[in-house]
């Protein structure tokens, strides 16, 4: 799958065009272009190292680009300071005034603006309402839970009306349970106020669930702009198959366009979209990795029980690495000898 259909339209949203920066005789980003459409939700995705940060902070005016430019609604930022900039930033870390309450945190930008008291007050008191915490705005972060403190830095970057949001890994800090909570929030609330919004993550599960479109990083670049599906079922690169998702990466060739040669066996594949010219690195998702029925030989290692599916670590003749299968738990357990064939596989160049 290519780019989502939400991709933008002149003169709205965000755009950068060739934006670069070295920092330490480093290129940390690289000629990055992106367009991010009115109301849109994108991630930039990617490990630690990649850039993506750095880009983010680029956009909201703290760090000066080397080269390119950002456009916001088809106005020229680049040169602009963060405060004159129609952008706001929730950071990792939350940046809550503990000695604030609620309210003095959330209105504290607007203050700074010199705003009448009275339009302080209704714009926090909306912000707040937003945001499911009006019944916290007299109380201090202290006295707050982890996910209402995140809420509470998302309140004050919203109450400032910008045209684009910018969240900073806003999740990292939360347990499991509550990063899943919260992040569906944020997904609800920044649909029904359509704002334009870049969210950095590290976490594919993070970026699968929300955005609208996720932009995989690597080494400054980025390396695929797809929808969540198009990522996940078309990765463009060993990189991104290796990133998004799990994946059983196996070197071998193409045997013919139903088959692939893995180590000493020849197994049947249903598709093959992707395939390479002479020796390669397959990528296989484990749930196109079916058991049973006609196919190559394998032998069954164990099976790892993962709630509602099985794992079942398998063994082909020849090749080194295990192969891992999703099982659906209903199917009855495998033993022994089975045989084995790929509903989906896609070829890479081997050292890519």
């Amino acid at each position: 799958m290519s780019e989502s259909s939400t991709a933008a339209t002149p003169g709205g949203g965000l755009v950068l065009r060739g934006l670069g920066k070295t920092l330490g005789g480093r290129s940390i980003v690289d000629g990055l272009d992106l367009t991010v459409a009115k109301g849109e939700l994108v991630c930039l995705l990617g490990p630690s190292g990649c850039g993506k940060t750095t880009t983010l902070r680029m956009v909201a005016g703290f760090v000066e680009p080397d080269q390119g430019e950002i456009l916001i609604d088809g106005r020229p930022v680049t040169t602009l300071p963060p405060e004159r900039r129609p952008t706001a930033m929730v950071f990792q870390n939350y940046a809550l005034w503990p000695h604030m309450t609620v309210f003095g945190n959330v209105a504290f930008g607007l203050k700074l603006r010199k705003l009448p008291k009275n339009e302080v007050r209704d714009r926090v008191g909306a912000a707040l309402e937003l945001v499911g915490l009006s019944h916290h705005i007299d109380s201090r972060p202290a006295h707050i839970s982890g996910g209402e403190q995140q809420r509470v830095a998302l309140a004050r970057a919203l109450v400032l009306e910008p045209q684009v949001l910018l969240l900073d890994e806003p999740l990292s800090n939360l347990d499991a349970k509550l990063r899943v909570r919260v992040r569906d929030e944020i997904r609800e609330i920044q649909q029904r106020i359509g704002i334009t919004t870049v969210l950095v993550t590290h976490d594919q599960d993070e970026a699968l669930s929300v955005a609208d479109r996720i932009a995989v990083m690597n080494s400054g670049r980025i390396e695929q702009l797809d929808t969540p599906s198009g990522l996940y079922d078309e990765p463009r690169t060993r990189f991104v198959a290796g990133f998004v998702g799990t994946m059983n990466f196996l070197p071998g060739s193409a045997a013919s366009d139903t088959s692939v040669r893995i180590g000493n066996v020849t197994v049947p594949c249903d598709q093959l979209p992707v395939s390479v010219d002479g020796p390669g690195v397959f990528g296989v998702r484990p749930e196109n990795v079916v058991i049973g029925g006609v196919g190559a030989a394998a032998r069954v290692v164990r099976e790892v029980p993962r709630g509602h599916f099985r794992e079942v670590i398998l063994a082909l003749d020849g090749v080194e690495d295990p192969l891992r299968s999703y099982v659906p738990v209903g199917v009855p357990p495998v033993s022994g000898e089975v045989r084995v064939r790929f509903s989906r596989a896609h070829g890479y160049p081997s050292g890519v």
